[in-house]
């Protein structure tokens, strides 16, 4: 893997990430259901998050990507978006506004909201690189950062 110049990692690292990202729906953003990592590779989690919206709302892709899948798996039907540095995010269940191949812009409709995943219409947002499923809010949202005090060092002598 290349390694970036400090100037760009450093960049990378201190930008917020609602600059590269944004939320899938229109707002408001309820989530009724948060991420869950599953503790073993097939074990049971909720592996993204579900977001509340009216049927029919169009679903944006989250950062700019391509296109890697727009159809139906088993009952439903859903986009995944590649972006760079590796990262995947999925919206179901969508009736897809675009193709694989397209390319996407942050905000672009990809699709719009169709009703079954959750009683009431919602969107699951998925997110993951390579294996590890993560915490697609983690895109739009920034943990606060919090510095301790270092410990005195002690009196040379």
């Amino acid at each position: 893997m290349p390694l970036l110049p400090a100037a760009l990692l450093l960049t990378t690292l201190l930008t917020p990430p609602s600059t590269r990202f944004s939320w899938p729906l229109p707002p408001p953003h309820p989530v009724v259901r948060t991420f869950q990592a599953p503790a073993t590779p097939f074990g049971p989690g909720h592996r993204g998050v579900d977001l509340s919206a009216p049927a029919g709302s169009p679903v944006l892709a989250a950062g700019d990507g391509v296109v890697v899948y727009a159809g139906a798996v088993a009952a439903r039907t859903l986009v995944s978006l590649q972006h760079p540095g590796g990262l995947r995010t999925t919206y179901e269940p969508v009736t897809p506004a675009v193709t694989a191949g397209h390319q996407v812009r942050r905000g672009d409709v990809v699709g719009h909201l169709q009703e079954g995943h959750c009683p009431s219409p919602c969107l699951h947002w998925g997110a993951r690189r390579a294996n590890e499923y993560l915490d697609p809010l983690r895109l739009v949202t920034w943990a606060r950062v919090r510095l301790l005090p270092q410990a005195p060092k002690p009196p040379s002598g």
